[in-house]
C-alpha cells in the first residue's frame, strides 16, 4: 500500500494517519491545545519552515480539523482554529502525552502537568469502557468485525 493510498482503506487508524501521521502536522495540533493561533507564532514556536507550515495547516484545514478565520484585512491575516474535529483529537493528544510521560520523561519527570477545571486536581488520562466505566486493559479486549469492514450484500437477481 502507498502512502498516499492510507486514506481509502478500511481501516480507522490509516485513515487518520492519512491525516496526522507525520510529526510537524501533530506539533502543530499540540500547539493549537496549547492555544496557539497565528501563523507566525506557529512558525516561531516550532522552527518549522514557512512553506512546510503553510502546506500542513492548509491540509487541516481543506480536512476539516481546523479553520482559518481572518482577524485582520489589511494585510491579510488569519488565526487556525480547531474545529469539533480537531477538538475530538485532544483524547489522542493526552494519550500521547501520558505514554510519553511514562516511558520517556525520565528523572526529571512530567514537562507539563494537566488540571481538570471542573474539579481541580491534576489528572492522568485513562481510557474507559463507554459502557460501565471500568478502565480498558489491552489484555481484555476483543476486536469485532464492525459494518465498515463487512462485505456490501449482493443484490439479488
Amino acid at each position: 500500500m502507498k502512502w498516499r493510498e492510507l486514506d481509502g482503506t478500511a481501516c480507522s487508524v490509516a485513515r487518520s494517519l492519512a491525516i496526522v501521521g507525520d510529526r510537524w502536522t501533530i506539533l502543530i495540533l499540540r500547539n493549537a491545545f496549547l492555544r496557539t493561533r497565528r501563523f507566525d507564532d506557529f512558525q516561531a514556536e516550532l522552527g518549522i519552515t514557512r512553506h512546510l507550515l503553510a502546506g500542513r495547516l492548509a491540509k487541516l484545514v481543506k480536512l476539516g480539523v481546523m479553520s482559518k478565520v481572518a482577524y485582520q484585512e489589511r494585510p491579510p491575516r488569519y488565526e487556525y482554529r480547531l474545529t469539533e474535529m480537531g477538538r475530538d483529537w485532544y483524547s489522542v493528544q493526552l494519550a500521547l502525552v501520558a505514554w510519553g510521560d511514562k516511558w520517556l520523561a525520565g528523572e526529571a519527570g512530567a514537562p507539563l502537568e494537566f488540571v481538570h477545571q471542573k474539579c481541580g486536581h491534576k489528572f492522568q488520562p485513562v481510557t474507559v469502557c463507554s459502557e460501565c466505566r471500568e478502565p480498558l486493559d489491552v489484555r481484555e479486549i476483543s476486536p469485532i468485525i464492525g459494518p465498515g469492514l463487512r462485505p456490501p450484500k449482493r443484490l439479488p437477481g
